[in-house]
């Protein structure tokens, strides 16, 4: 029988920085739950727990509303690193 894979427990970032707001304005935080396509990341990827992932969540969409964070990556662009756009 095979065995069971052994996976490490990952931690909210957030939970560990005791922090209670998510900023939309502090994107270096951001950056950590945006895929390189600037989706969001599930939980499951980030280790955030359920409350910090919905301010997270929450803050992602104001920034791109805010124009802080793009909606889509332009596809006939392709950069290496996207969130040195960023800044």
């Amino acid at each position: 029988m095979a065995e069971k894979r052994k996976f490490k427990k990952r931690f909210c970032r957030y939970c560990q920085q005791k922090i209670d707001y998510v900023d939309y304005k502090d994107l270096n935080q951001l950056k950590f739950s945006l895929s390189e396509r600037y989706k969001i990341m599930p939980r499951r990827l980030t280790g955030n727990c359920k409350r910090h992932q919905e301010l997270v969540s929450a803050s992602i969409k104001r920034a791109r509303q805010a124009a802080f964070i793009p909606y889509v990556v332009d596809r006939k662009r392709v950069v290496a690193n996207p969130f040195e756009l960023i800044k």
